[in-house]
Parts: structure tokens; C-alpha cells; sequence
């Protein structure tokens, strides 16, 4: 038994280096950098952070410049290309949240003695608590001279900085807490002297950052009554995204494109209504198969059944390389009513997590969420979440040139997802009119995605807007498009994830047939090498499938739309 174990180590091994760079030492060492000095600094809305992490980016990427470039293998000149692309968009972003920190930094000018205390906390130092209990009441009295000056300053000129102005004052507040707590009760003296003094200077800065929340002049609609506050980035932040993802196209030039995704979704929706029988009438016809929803305890093994579905398709027609382990380790889990009121549909990885009623919901919130996860909708998405998606990219991404996790992009990660809605539509998923519809109301909602977080973020759409654009142009239940909205402008994405979804599955789509067309590599050859290289933008992904010696100072000029 020993020989066959040492064999499939020894195989592991082999197959593990293979797949380390040149670069993977220098990405790994920042990566652990990066987090250790996050830990340490634990003030994001400070100078010190703000300065330490410049640093950290600048050092890391005066080292890059001078690596031995061309002595490296593609794929090391492939991760040098990421890392550098990487390090300039922390640069720029992180010079923008300085910039905006710098605007607001006067509503803590009493900084100067807890910052202090806190520094000096990370080693231990033990304070003389009754000078520290003077510095504190002198510190309170200095907030409350702040606050009543700004009672009688300007107004900030717009609800974001406000709110800030006040994360800065709770960051300093919370910074201070931790080092507080770190001596309360282990040090008596420090107790004693501390505990009054801290409660009171606690409170008043509480009630410091609640009033500067709302210290700001009505010019820029907070709500727009629908309830969903958040926060458009525009035009600059747009193009600088789009730069670093790789995207060699304007904002009006995508919201083109989806402008024309979304017709070409519109014909096909008809010609699957007139197979419905209801003409022209494609709304009637999605009405028809939202009301195919099957009962409340069914719904969870449908789903599995789906799954398997899915991947008995691709191992029929030898699409992709499934490893058995990634068959064996999907799994299934629900979603709450409340997780519901963002995220109306499924939700995948590992697990896929399934959206249906709770006892909880309203009769008209139940309905909705049967409507909107009924079969013919669900069978388009269940892949989508497990295989070929994103529990195989993560699975993949694990075993797979790890280091790479770092450069994250939705391009890659739903534009491989979204691609193979378009490859299955090609060969004939659907089996019926109504499976048609329930792809191509995604494939619409996808298009629809791009003109309205665009139009979002360029400040030409409200949220109230886009809710009523996905229930009027897509056919989504209201709730639904609530949530939809909700998710996509209060959820942890960046401005650019909603449209990557097919602009980046219009990038795979076309490196396929580039690839597949040319005869370079056959279908199966392109799904296996673009699921084994791990998150990059996909035009870099390209040149490493043509095998291209990328230059030092490549640009990104892939056309790919064209």
C-alpha cells in the first residue's frame, strides 16, 4: 500500500511545482505584507494607515521594475504583468480614498493623544493612567469645542462626505476602544483612574459622529424613496475600472453594446412567445412559465436534480475536463427570508444556496419568490452556481496557480459563468419554449445589467429607476428587482461587477472561437486551459493562450466587441 501512496504524493508534487512562477514568491510576500500590516494598523481612517499602505504599494512596485523581466518563463511574465497591473490600480484607488479621507480629516484635529495611545498600546506600554485620565477629559472637552464649532460651519456638500466625516470619528473612537479594553481589568491602576474618563469621552464621540452623519446640505438625493442608498463613483472611477480591468472600451460605448445585447434578447423572446401561442406578447409568454412554480417542499431536490442535469450535458458532448472530487463536493443549503431580501435567486460555490418561501414571508412575498425561481428560470442558473460555474472555478482556483487569487475580476469569474449561458444556448440546452425563456430572461436581465448600473454610476439613473427598468424591460417580479437593485448598489461589489457579467462572457465567447475557430485548440482543450489559470483579466488570459511574448510595457488593446 505505501508504493501507490508515495506515488500519487510525488504526483501531487510534480503537478503543484509545475505550477508555481517566478513571481509566485514576490505575490506571496506581498500578500502576507498586506495582511500583517492590516492587522497592525487598525485604523483605516488615519494618516499612519493611509501612509504605511502608499508605502507598502510604491516599495512593491519599485522591486518589480527591477526584476530580470526577460529571463522569465510566459507564465512568470504573465504574473508580472499581473502583479504590476495589480499594485497601480491599489495606487490610484487608494490615492482617491486619501484624497476624500484629506476633506473630512478636520472633524478629528483632537486626534493627536489617542492616536498616541493606541500606537503605544500595540507594544504593551504601560501608561501612567492618571496623566492619561487628565489627557482624556481634556480630549473630551476638545470634541465637544469641535462639535459646537461645527454646528455653526458649513454644511458638507454632500451626504457622502458626511458620512465620512462620521466613519472617521467612529474609526478614531472604535482604534481607541481596543486599546481601553486591552488594559481594563488586567491593570487596577489603570481601571480605576480610566473607567469614568473612558465612558464619558465614549459617548460624547458617539454622539459626535451621529450628528456629523447628517451634517450636509440636500444637494445630492440620499434616497430616492425606494430605500436603497448607495454610492455612484462616477465617470473617472468608471474609465480608471474599466483601464485596469482590461477593457479597451468608454462607458457609452458598453452601454451600446448592452443596448444591443438586449435587442438581440427581445427577438429571441418573441420567436419562443409565438411558440407559446402568445404572438408577439412576450411578457404573456414569461408570465405563463413564471406560473410553472412547483410547490414549496419539492423545489430543494429539483434543484440537485438540475444539477446533475448539467453535468451529464457536458460529460455527454466531452465539453470539459470534471474532476471527481468536484462532482462529489457540491452541495445544497436555503436561503433566509431575510438573505432573500437581496439576493432573490441562488446564490452558488461550493454550495449552492437556494431562494424559495418561508413561513416568515408575506403571501405576496412567497409568491413572488415562487414566480421568480420557478424551473424554467432555475434550470439556466443552477449551472451557472455549481459546473461548469463558479463551484468549478473555485475548486479549480484552489489547486490552480493559487498566488493568483490576489487579481480577483468579475470579468473572469461571472463572464466564464454567463459564457457558457451562451455556449449552452448554442447547442441546445433548452429543450422546450418555455427553457428558451427562462435562459432568456436572464440573458435580457444581463443586458439589462449593463445600461442600468452604468446609468447608476454615470449619475443618469436613480435606484428607484433601475428597479422600475428591470420590472418594465426584463419582466422581473418587483420584489425581485428590489433586491436585485439592493444587491447590486448596498452589497460588497465594485462598480464595474454587475456589467462584467456579459461583457466578460462576450470575452470568452469570442477568445473561444478565436481559439477554437483557428483550430489552435479544440473546445474541450479551451474550457480545461481557461478554467487551470485562476483569476486575471481575460485579455492577458488571451495572450498566454496564443502563447504571445508579452512586452514589458504591454497595453491592453483587445478589441474584442468588434
Amino acid at each position: 500500500m505505501k508504493q501507490p501512496i508515495l506515488l500519487l504524493f510525488l504526483a501531487i508534487f510534480f503537478i503543484s511545482t509545475s505550477y508555481g512562477t517566478e513571481l509566485y514568491p514576490a505575490i506571496s510576500s506581498y500578500q502576507a505584507d498586506r495582511g500583517a500590516l492590516n492587522r497592525k494598523y487598525n485604523n483605516p481612517l488615519s494618516e499612519e494607515y493611509f501612509q504605511r499602505f502608499e508605502k507598502l504599494n510604491q516599495d512593491w512596485l519599485k522591486a518589480l521594475e527591477n526584476m530580470p523581466y526577460e529571463t522569465y518563463s510566459l507564465d512568470g511574465k504573465m504574473d508580472w504583468q499581473l502583479f504590476k497591473n495589480h499594485l497601480e490600480k491599489e495606487l490610484f484607488f487608494h490615492g482617491l480614498a486619501y484624497e476624500d479621507f484629506r476633506q473630512v480629516s478636520h472633524v478629528v484635529d483632537f486626534k493627536d493623544d489617542l492616536e498616541k495611545f493606541y500606537q503605544t498600546r500595540r507594544l504593551a506600554v504601560k501608561p501612567n493612567a492618571q496623566e492619561l485620565a487628565a489627557t482624556f477629559s481634556q480630549t473630551e472637552k476638545a470634541v465637544k469645542s469641535k462639535w459646537e464649532a461645527m454646528k455653526t460651519s458649513k454644511s458638507f456638500d454632500s451626504w457622502q462626505k458626511a458620512e465620512l466625516a462620521s466613519q472617521t470619528v467612529e474609526a478614531l473612537r472604535k482604534s481607541t476602544e481596543e486599546a481601553y479594553n486591552f488594559y481594563y481589568d488586567y491593570d487596577p491602576e489603570f481601571t480605576w483612574w480610566m473607567k469614568e474618563p473612558m465612558k464619558s469621552l465614549d459617548k460624547i464621540m458617539k454622539d459626535y459622529a451621529s450628528f456629523l452623519k447628517s451634517h450636509f446640505e440636500n444637494t445630492v438625493v440620499k434616497d430616492d424613496g425606494s430605500g436603497i442608498i448607495g454610492k455612484p463613483v462616477g465617470k473617472l472611477a468608471i474609465e480608471k475600472e474599466l483601464a485596469y480591468n482590461m477593457i479597451p472600451y468608454t462607458a457609452e460605448e458598453l452601454l451600446k453594446e448592452g443596448e444591443k445585447q438586449y435587442a438581440w434578447c427581445e427577438a429571441e423572446m418573441i420567436k419562443a412567445s409565438e411558440e407559446l401561442g402568445y404572438g408577439k406578447d412576450w411578457k404573456a409568454a414569461l408570465e405563463h412559465v413564471k406560473n410553472t412554480y412547483v410547490p414549496a417542499g419539492e423545489w430543494p431536490q429539483m434543484v440537485a436534480e438540475m444539477a446533475e442535469e448539467a453535468i451529464a450535458f457536458l460529460e455527454a458532448r466531452d465539453l470539459l475536463t470534471i474532476p471527481e472530487m468536484a462532482k462529489e463536493t457540491w452541495r445544497t443549503t436555503m436561503m433566509s427570508a431575510e438573505m432573500q431580501r437581496v439576493n432573490p435567486f441562488f446564490l452558488g460555490g461550493e454550495s449552492i444556496i437556494i431562494s424559495y418561501p418561508t413561513s416568515t414571508m408575506t403571501q405576496e412575498e412567497k409568491m413572488m419568490s415562487m414566480r421568480g425561481n420557478n424551473p424554467h428560470f432555475s434550470r439556466a442558473t443552477v449551472q451557472h452556481e455549481l459546473i461548469p460555474g463558479h463551484h468549478l472555478q473555485q475548486f479549480m482556483n484552489q489547486r490552480h496557480f493559487p498566488h493568483r487569487r490576489i487579481f480577483n475580476t468579475p470579468f473572469w469569474v461571472e463572464g466564464w459563468t454567463l459564457y457558457w449561458e451562451f455556449n449552452l444556448w448554442d447547442k441546445d440546452f433548452p429543450r422546450n419554449a418555455e427553457d428558451k425563456i427562462g435562459m432568456l430572461f436572464w440573458r435580457m436581465h444581463r443586458a439589462a445589467r449593463i445600461i442600468f448600473s452604468l446609468n447608476y454610476h454615470l449619475g443618469n439613473m436613480t435606484p428607484q429607476e433601475c428597479i422600475d427598468f428591470l420590472v418594465d424591460k426584463v419582466g422581473h417580479e418587483r420584489a425581485n428587482a428590489e433586491a436585485e437593485v439592493r444587491r447590486s448598489f448596498e452589497g460588497r461589489y465594485g462598480p464595474l461587477y454587475q456589467l462584467a457579467y456579459m461583457i466578460g462572457g462576450l470575452q470568452v465567447y469570442s477568445l473561444k472561437n478565436e481559439m477554437v475557430q483557428s483550430g489552435k485548440m479544440t473546445e474541450k482543450e479551451f474550457h480545461d486551459f481557461f478554467i487551470s489559470q485562476n483569476y486575471m483579466p481575460i485579455e492577458l488570459l488571451r495572450a498566454r493562450m496564443k502563447e504571445e511574448n508579452l512586452p514589458r510595457n504591454f497595453k491592453s488593446n483587445w478589441r474584442f466587441l468588434d
